[in-house]
């Protein structure tokens, strides 16, 4: 490689650990503070505000980076179909509902921005593969009498869905606890579903056990 190989070549790396200097710092930043400044944010990642906006031209667009990125990574941690698909209706929505919380419950704050604030759009479309299997445990639940009928699927599926946001937002206001939440998001995800609240806890998914650590002696 050439000197002039070099050159060219060490700004596009630096360029490239700034900007994800600035999202991991808007990520940290925003959560424990969702109306944070540009400036803090940059701040944070050790940059100035007007390097920034070498990557982002507003706040607003750095923000919907770190919303979808977060969405993304949310999205590849549900349940796949494969996963879901020897269950009956209640316990899918259990175990989508149960698997979203416990990816979200740590950045309460950020989730309330991306579900609530306007980039909610962003945020739909992520998800939409999501909402689509929420949606066929409602039609399955719909069809075997298991779940509620006075709505159509896509109605029910909506439905809750709202009860597992209003629950982040109970949540997220009242410090609740990550188990506490665990059960309420269950518990009112399939009592909208026409699900009563005590067969609703039987569908609750066990917890992930606790790694053992090794025994190094």
């Amino acid at each position: 490689m050439t000197t002039a190989e070099r050159q060219t070549r060490a700004p596009r790396r630096d360029a490239t650990e700034n900007r994800a200097a600035l999202v991991q710092a808007a990520r940290t930043v925003l959560q424990a503070d969702p109306d944070a400044s540009l400036e803090s944010i940059a701040g944070a990642a050790g940059l100035s505000r007007r390097a920034v906006y070498g990557h982002f031209p507003s706040r607003d667009d750095l923000v919907r980076e770190v919303v979808a990125g977060g969405a993304e990574r949310i999205l590849a941690a549900m349940p796949t179909r494969a996963e879901l698909v020897e269950l009956p209706p209640a316990s899918r929505l259990a175990r989508i509902a149960v698997s979203l919380w416990t990816e979200v419950s740590h950045v309460r704050s950020m989730a309330v921005i991306a579900v609530r604030g306007p980039l909610v759009e962003t945020v739909a479309a992520v998800f939409a593969p999501l909402r689509a299997q929420v949606r066929d445990a409602c039609a399955l639940g719909i069809a075997d009498g298991t779940l509620r009928d006075d709505v159509d699927a896509a109605a029910l599926g909506r439905l809750v869905e709202g009860a597992c946001l209003a629950v982040l937002d109970e949540a997220t206001r009242s410090g609740t606890s990550d188990d506490a939440g665990r059960r309420m998001v269950v518990v009112s995800a399939l009592g909208m579903a026409g699900v009563d609240w005590r067969t609703a806890l039987l569908a609750l998914p066990a917890p992930a056990p606790t790694p053992v650590p090794e025994d190094h002696a």
